[in-house]
């Protein structure tokens, strides 16, 4: 089904610099991949299975470079995971309109863009302790949404953590990028429960996205991210938001 897409092979070079922009700052780059697909016109229930298993490759190679920095702060990964993923699952088994879910899909693509432009979520150098119930109620609401999207949530968390000041940029990149695999695996497996089915060519997709994820992981945590892509990619997505909402 994937193979037939029109002008597949033009999909086929973006998707790699999506993969490498978004690790590059710890996310598995979901929302850039729902972009992506939708504006190739690939089938409603083929997009969410597909970005979250291209998620699960992506984050965990983000999550390996950044934790091997030293950037995880464990005790922030779980207060937000342990809300997060029983709600991911369940996020994961709702089966929303392919109307309503463009549109939800079209506002998550104009939040991407603002993250990916740093209008919000600026570092700060004062760190404060995040307390539990804000690790539960936060990493809960994020998790039912992602699944219910098909994101793994961590360009939302990101912004979150960096603007309550619960970590430094890397922090925020390390913490995001497993709480985004733990969310993608929940979400993935609440929609196989639910009768969703992965179409075998999205495990070649998996192939060529890993090719961006390792690098850009391997580059964001040590060297400066590259605006120019950034503002590249902002653009795709708001052009996918356009068409999620008017076509």
């Amino acid at each position: 089904m994937i193979l037939e897409i029109e002008h597949i092979w033009l999909f086929l070079l973006i998707l790699p610099v999506i993969s490498f922009l978004y690790s590059s700052v710890g996310h598995g780059g979901a929302s850039g991949y729902l972009a992506l697909m939708s504006l190739f016109s690939f089938p409603h229930l083929v997009m969410k299975p597909t970005a979250l298993l291209l998620n699960l490759f992506v984050a965990g190679i983000s999550f390996f470079y950044y934790f091997k920095g030293g950037f995880f702060k464990k005790k922030l990964f779980l207060y937000f995971a342990v809300a997060s993923i029983p709600m991911s699952f369940l996020g994961g088994t709702v089966d929303l309109d392919a109307t309503l879910y463009k549109k939800i899909l079209a506002v998550l693509l104009i939040f991407a863009v603002l993250k990916m432009l740093n209008v919000f979520g600026k570092e700060s150098t004062k760190i404060k302790d995040i307390k539990l119930w804000q690790g539960l109620l936060v990493g809960g609401a994020i998790g039912y949404f992602s699944g219910l999207i098909g994101i793994g949530g961590g360009i939302i968390l990101s912004p979150i953590i960096l603007l309550l000041h619960w970590g430094n940029m890397k922090e925020a990149a390390a913490v995001s990028a497993l709480f985004i695999w733990v969310n993608s695996a929940a979400g993935l497996f609440g929609q196989l429960s639910n009768g969703v089915t992965l179409s075998s060519h999205s495990f070649g997709l998996v192939a060529i996205a890993i090719v961006g994820g390792i690098f850009g992981a391997y580059f964001g945590s040590k060297i400066v991210n590259n605006k120019t892509l950034r503002y590249v990619l902002a653009f795709v997505l708001v052009l996918a938001s356009v068409k999620l909402f008017f076509i």
